[in-house]
């Protein structure tokens, strides 16, 4: 298995909510934390509609980020969230 199934594989062992955050917390940095909700209210903001720039601006992050995340959404990801 690849180094990304495996990661794969660790993040589905996870049950909970309180076993995937300590998970979280364990393998990566709270600015990384801090990081990766930010690309999830990217997508749900994306979704509700918002202009790149508002969100952009809501947020305090590139529009290249925005963007990046709206050619994923496009791509079809993020259909569960």
């Amino acid at each position: 298995m690849d180094k990304v199934g495996e990661l794969v594989e660790a993040f589905l062992k996870n049950r909970s909510k309180a076993e995937m955050l300590d998970f979280l917390k364990g393998i990566l940095t709270p600015r990384e934390i801090e990081e990766l909700t930010t690309r999830l209210q990217i997508v749900k903001l994306l979704k509700k509609g918002l202009p790149h720039q508002e969100i952009a601006r809501r947020l305090e992050v590139g529009v290249a980020t925005v963007t990046r995340g709206s050619r994923e959404l496009r791509m079809g990801r993020f259909k569960k969230v």
